[in-house]
């Protein structure tokens, strides 16, 4: 019995050993070891070896989803094989504490002792940052492969999530650069198409909308299935003369934070980088050393901070293809930045995948070494976040303590007026900051903690809005970033104002209180400059974004504690509109303020049935505004109202008689939208943006305008921003604002080559204006409005100064500065463009072009106005610096052309396909309007 027991033993060690041996070492996978020079792996070989490590008894491999081309995204778990068989409970035990619902601080010490530290690595969302990908498979390996004893500790008290952040860019990148048999030619150079199908770069920028399917998947492990402590987003590029740039990051954070987010994030950087100087790999570069900050919301990075985890960014240089670190002279000193500086010399790919693997470990051993503190601390946020929202709270921000230095500056201008009895004594201290540097405490319980100031306890999205199907998205977004939701199951009253049943709750006693809040409130940017009176500091992406305000989702703001009928939403799940079709008699009526009456319409023309639109709407018909849409009864027509009503939650109203004012058929138009080699995020957000709402439309290119007989094909073309040249301009810039080399046609394979070019003044322009002329219509965003100062219409640039010399010259930054951020205009919504646009609306302003028209195109109608700035104050949310300037400045216009129309839209209308309140700008435009009897 003793032999048989020690005979299977020996066995089973033999069976192991040779099942260990299974698992492939990359070189032995992939022919050639992670970060060798001039060599990339496809994501198709890269798929198969995580299949091949997925054998390993320390991982687990889960599909997330799939991607925009239908390629399986992939997650590899990592972790002791102990861990793995209680993977389930500490994924639950992951979540629960960063929900911190109804656990006391003991319990939640008793579970932080229990769990394990979860810890999200990804690479590859941006794919031509090579190394991102490359350092995920050797993390992979050495984790699955690696026995000494900070691997077992890691192994043993943390959870590792490996996330593959873009598998169809990765496909893309590394096709194009291995292409080339000789290695030493190979470049990442030209690649012919964005690396995301639709938006290329900006798959970073959609974390708060998540559109895009690799979002949702990689959302939903962060925000709802495991909700880690510490996640790692891996990117390059770092500063010129450094190695990379890291945590922590410069101000301004943003002021809905919980300190121990900030630092955090601070312990972690000090991990990172103390780690790195001991195994002597310098140059890394923190603080001020690099632009990155912790403002924005909306990254892969950046949202986890409004979550409540350590989000850790790194950008690093490298690639496969050798290169060299820079002299940068200023960056040779040590400083607190940059406290250990690299020297130039040439550098190779390894060397990034070494520097990466030592981050990935340093972050993973302080992982396993403060897992408890780790999850408690996620918890202790949670839980102040819950406290935060059930009671009086005041979160901090430049307005509201502006509003505190005013009130004191007031009072000592009082005490300082003539006949004052404190006159003399307040005059030796005009400003109030003597003694200990402060002003008196009053002011901070007076002013500062006044009602008015709270934070609110709750929001209500009523159900009865115009544009409840957009609502509802709003509301779903929220659900995919992990926010708990309500809903009401039968009619409420809160504050004296009623709501119906099915109406949305959205209170902020809940753990992601942060984000709850960036989505409702303004976000209040501060005056950032390099110096007092010197230039702005550029954000790192946007200054303000609140989506609530971008997609124009009607909602009341409720800052005492609420009950009611309210039903809890299970974190995850996803809302869908009830739709309805009313009884006919004439017909049926859509509403234009829905955005998705435009997806139904046009099923409805593709159908062949007649749709007709009501220009001044119909009396006593609330549902039927300025340009809504009538659709004579007939079966078909019911059968197709019915299947929008059902897929999109429209509210389709039966009328007995047809609308006198029905005069308008509709009818679709030939639709094109610009691109260009390499391409254009703006244009493909639109070109997915009309796909979701069934508009069909073609891409072409400058060549395709050059070639001339534009008004044969199209009826209507649009252009993005940046795809329109300045008048004079010798180039056109890329993406990221500045001009690049475009490649020969030779360097190309034949089958890209059509879409080479840009716009031009000498061949694209005289060709838009024969379109225009002829009857086309152009559609021109941001930038691209540069067409009408190319056609010479009677409009300039709003935003001029005359020199001292009496030159014109654009505003300098010191005088006015607006990034991203949201702006309210005022609305012409009698016209055709506007339909279905209210009196007031917000828009997304990014440095976009300001008009003056000249007030004879006014009069004469040769110009009109569609949008424009009514005061001196229209910021709703971000950093607007010099902001008067655009009073009575237009925002937006439509001019003709010839028989053509020419329409002119400053403000990006379609932003990040998240600007929903501003989409009909874009639809009403592509639909041909043909008056009737």
């Amino acid at each position: 019995m003793k032999r048989t027991f020690l005979h299977s033993l020996v066995l089973l060690l033999v069976i192991t050993a040779g099942y260990a041996q299974t698992l492939p070492s990359p070189k032995e996978h992939f022919g050639f070891n992670i970060g060798d020079d001039y060599h990339l792996t496809t994501y198709t070989q890269t798929e198969a070896y995580f299949k091949k490590l997925a054998a390993s008894d320390r991982t687990k491999l889960v599909d997330i989803g799939m991607t925009e081309e239908g390629r399986h995204q992939y997650m590899l778990i990592v972790s002791s094989p102990e861990n793995l068989k209680k993977l389930d409970r500490y994924q639950e035990i992951s979540r629960t504490m960063a929900r911190a619902e109804d656990l006391t601080d003991e319990q939640a010490r008793a579970l932080a002792n229990e769990g394990k530290a979860v810890v999200w690595i990804d690479g590859g969302l941006h794919s031509t940052e090579t190394v991102g990908t490359m350092q995920l498979i050797e993390t992979a390996w050495q984790l699955v492969s690696r026995k000494d004893p900070e691997t077992m500790r890691i192994l043993d008290n943390v959870v590792i999530l490996l996330t593959h952040a873009n598998p169809d860019g990765h496909e893309l990148v590394a096709n194009w650069y291995m292409r080339e048999p000789k290695p030493e030619k190979r470049s990442q150079d030209n690649l012919p198409r964005l690396y995301q199908k639709y938006i290329g770069h900006d798959n970073n920028r959609d974390f708060f909308m998540m559109n895009m399917k690799e979002t949702q998947n990689m959302g939903r492990q962060l925000f709802v299935e495991w909700i880690p402590q510490i996640m790692y987003n891996h990117h390059q590029r770092g500063p010129a003369g450094s190695v990379l740039a890291g945590p922590p990051y410069r101000d301004p954070f943003n002021y809905v934070f919980d300190p121990l987010m900030i630092t955090g994030i601070d312990a972690l950087g000090a991990a990172m980088y103390n780690r790195l100087n001991a195994e002597n790999k310098p140059g890394f570069t923190r603080l001020n050393g690099a632009s990155f900050s912790t403002w924005y919301n909306g990254g892969l990075r950046t949202t986890t901070h409004f979550h409540n985890m350590i989000g850790l960014l790194t950008e690093i240089i490298g690639n496969p293809t050798p290169e060299e670190v820079p002299l940068v002279p200023n960056r040779l000193i040590p400083n607190g930045a940059t406290p250990n500086p690299v020297t130039p010399q040439k550098w190779h790919f390894k060397q990034s995948i070494d520097y990466s693997l030592s981050l990935n470990y340093a972050v993973l051993d302080y992982a396993a070494r403060h897992r408890d503190e780790l999850l408690f601390n996620i918890y202790r946020m949670g839980k102040n976040s819950i406290e935060r929202g059930s009671r009086d709270y005041w979160t901090l921000s430049p307005k509201k303590v502006e509003v505190i230095t005013q009130a004191y500056q007031a009072d000592q201008r009082k005490a300082t007026s003539p006949g004052s009895n404190t006159a003399a004594t307040a005059s030796n201290d005009p400003f109030g900051w003597s003694n200990r540097g402060g002003i008196p405490a009053k002011y901070y319980d007076s002013v500062f903690k006044a009602p008015a100031l709270r934070d609110p306890r709750g929001f209500i999205i009523p159900a009865d809005q115009a544009d409840f199907p957009t609502a509802v998205k709003f509301i779903n977004a929220l659900i995919r970033t992990g926010i708990l939701v309500h809903k009401a199951t039968a009619d409420f009253t809160v504050a004296g104002k009623s709501y119906p049943a099915g109406s949305y709750i959205v209170k902020t006693n809940q753990a992601f209180r942060p984000h709850l809040l960036d989505m409702f409130e303004p976000q209040d940017h501060p005056n950032d400059f390099q110096y007092p009176g010197g230039p702005p500091i550029r954000p790192y992406d946007a200054a303000g974004w609140t989506l609530a305000y971008q997609m124009g989702v009607q909602f009341d703001r409720v800052q005492d504690d609420f009950t009611g009928p309210f039903q809890r939403i299970p974190y995850g799940e996803l809302q869908a509109p009830k739709g309805r079709v009313e009884t006919a008699g004439a017909g049926y009526v859509l509403s234009a303020r829905a955005n998705n009456s435009f997806a139904a319409v046009n099923d409805l023309l593709k159908a062949g049935v007649d749709v007709y639109r009501v220009p001044e709407g119909i009396p006593g018909n609330p549902a039927a505004g300025t340009g809504a849409f009538f659709v004579p009864a007939s079966a078909k027509a019911k059968t197709l109202l019915e299947k929008s009503a059902n897929e999109l939650g429209l509210t389709v109203t039966g009328i007995a008689k047809r609308p006198a004012g029905a005069t308008v058929k509709v009818a679709p138009l030939r639709i094109a939208l610009w691109d260009t080699y390499g391409g254009s995020m703006p244009s493909g957000w639109v070109r997915w943006l009309m796909e979701q709402y069934h508009f069909p439309m073609q891409v072409i290119y400058s060549n395709d305008v050059d070639a001339g007989d534009l008004r044969k094909k199209y009826d209507v073309i649009v252009f993005v921003t940046r795809a329109i040249p300045a008048v004079g301009a010798t180039g056109q810039s890329n993406e990221y604002g500045y001009a690049s080399r475009e490649p020969k046609a030779e360097e190309l394979p034949a089958e890209y080559r059509p879409w080479l070019g840009k716009i031009s003044a000498d061949k694209s322009i005289p060709q838009l204006k024969k379109f225009m002329e002829a009857g086309g219509s152009v559609v021109t965003i941001g930038s691209s409005t540069n067409l009408a100062y190319h056609l010479g219409l009677p409009v300039r640039n709003a935003l001029m100064e005359m020199t001292n010399s009496g030159q014109e010259r654009p505003l300098p930054a010191e005088k006015y500065y607006i990034p991203g951020s949201i702006l309210r205009v005022s609305l012409d919504s009698t016209q055709q463009a506007a339909w279905g646009m209210p009196a007031e609306g917000d828009v997304y302003f990014e440095a976009s072009p300001v008009f003056r028209l000249a007030p004879e195109a006014v009069a004469r109608g040769v110009v009109k106005p569609l949008a424009w700035f009514p005061t001196n104050k229209p910021l709703r949310s971000g950093w607007a610096w010099g902001q008067s300037y655009l009073q009575d400045g237009v925002a937006a216009f439509v001019a003709p052309v010839g028989t053509g129309k020419l329409y002119a839209f400053g403000p990006e209308i379609t932003f990040r396909a998240q600007a929903h309140n501003t989409f009909k700008l874009l639809f009403n435009q592509l639909y041909a309007n043909a008056a009737v009897k």
